[in-house]
């Protein structure tokens, strides 16, 4: 049983460790701040989620699982925040997204289906 749970444990903190490391290569190559903001938020709130699932397996059932999974909430209810948080400074200081298209002139229907819009 040992055994099995040292292989667990191994597993998950190897696949959020990968999931850091995509992540990070991610933030370098992805174009614009709100896609990077967007991948790193996504990516590290998986890869932390996996790492500490994998501390909580390597811990058993003690009082240190329960604080890493007070750990696991702050970090699922907190990261998606300051993701939303950072997106809206951008916006606020006048950054613009990347966008192969210009969105923000199409009507409420959706715009001309000629020019990408939905019919």
């Amino acid at each position: 049983m040992d055994i099995a749970v040292d292989i667990a444990s191994g597993a998950l903190i190897l696949i959020g460790s990968l999931f850091i490391v995509v992540g990070g290569i991610g933030f370098i190559r992805l174009p614009d701040v709100y896609t990077r903001i967007h991948g790193a938020s996504v990516i590290d709130t998986a890869g932390a989620g996996f790492l500490i699932l994998g501390m909580m397996l390597q811990a058993g059932f003690s009082l240190v699982t329960v604080k890493l999974l007070f750990i696991l909430a702050v970090f699922l209810f907190t990261l998606p925040v300051v993701a939303h948080a950072l997106a809206q400074a951008a916006r606020h200081e006048g950054i613009e997204p990347l966008l192969s298209e210009d969105r923000t002139k199409r009507g409420v229907s959706g715009g001309d289906p000629d020019q990408g819009g939905r019919p």
